[in-house]
């Protein structure tokens, strides 16, 4: 029997729960630099699109609030993608004065 990831979340797992210092939005960006590294193909911004819809949060620092966020991660490791992400998460969620 398989588990999907949304169920996992949907069942209230904390999505910015840190495991081994890193948020899944953290493991997501390193499995998805580290994959387009090692084979060559497309990089991809597939998980951490849909972590950051689900609410996880770029901004938060790793390593129990001592460490570099996912937003710097993304930025450090080249993952382009990932920073327009959250360059455009950051606009969204800005406050709007009329």
């Amino acid at each position: 029997m398989s588990i999907e990831f949304g169920e996992v979340l949907d069942g209230g797992a904390d999505i910015n729960e840190e495991h081994d210092g890193l948020t899944l939005l953290h493991h997501a960006i390193d499995v998805e630099i580290d994959s387009h590294t090692q084979t060559g193909e497309p990089l991809h911004v597939d998980v951490t699109a849909y972590l950051l819809a689900r609410g996880a949060d770029p901004k938060r620092p790793s390593e129990g609030g001592c460490g570099v966020t996912a937003e710097q991660m993304a930025f450090a490791s080249r993952h382009w993608l990932a920073s327009a992400l959250f360059e455009g998460w950051a606009k969204a969620a800005a406050p709007r004065c009329s």
